[in-house]
């Protein structure tokens, strides 16, 4: 029965080839998702989204977040998304280009984010990932962090975190590590 299928098909290409036509490419459920998702987006007025791509790969794209609150205020931020076209039943892969000094965010550029791992559901979205990532750098969590140093410091030193935030988003070093301008 499969293989009548997929004979069909090969002769409506070759039909539409035939009649000088390009044959359409089939979207997988994961892109029409994806496209209905972002065709929705209700993007927070510090945040962008780019298709490095190009419009027809939406499953590659960037999220650009500029904080205007808390310890990240005045930063850049970079993230990738990739999605697979079992979307939504998977979670994009989500990393931060911007190499950040962050309890939830590793020097990888590695993201601690509940929905992205464990919690996912095929109901969120893309809105909801976005939002997720905003709700980091203006409420960091020390509770379950990826980078855990600075997950310390702010447990027990938010001034001291707050002063290492400031220098890296500076330009400059935070113990070993260096940390590129991104303000």
């Amino acid at each position: 029965m499969i293989n009548l299928f997929k004979i069909k098909g090969q002769k409506k290409e070759e039909a539409a080839s035939a009649a000088g036509k390009t044959p359409v490419k089939k979207q997988s459920a994961g892109e029409l998702r994806l496209h209905k998702d972002i065709s929705e987006l209700n993007l927070p007025k510090t945040t962008s989204i780019s298709f490095p791509n190009g419009k027809d790969d939406l499953m590659n794209f960037e999220i650009i977040i500029r904080p205007d609150e808390g310890y990240y205020m005045g930063g850049t931020f970079v993230f990738t998304f990739q999605v697979s076209p079992s979307y939504p039943h998977e979670p994009p892969k989500v990393k931060c280009k911007t190499k950040v000094y962050h309890p939830n965010i590793d020097l990888e550029g590695n993201v601690c984010l509940n929905i992205l791992r464990e919690d996912w559901k095929p109901v969120l979205n893309i809105n909801t990932v976005i939002y997720g990532l905003n709700l980091l750098f203006t409420q960091p969590n020390d509770e379950d962090p990826l980078n855990h140093e600075a997950a310390v410091v702010l447990r027990d030193n938010p001034k001291m975190f707050e002063a290492n935030v400031k220098r890296a988003m500076a330009g400059g070093y935070v113990g070993q590590n260096y940390f590129p301008r991104c303000a």
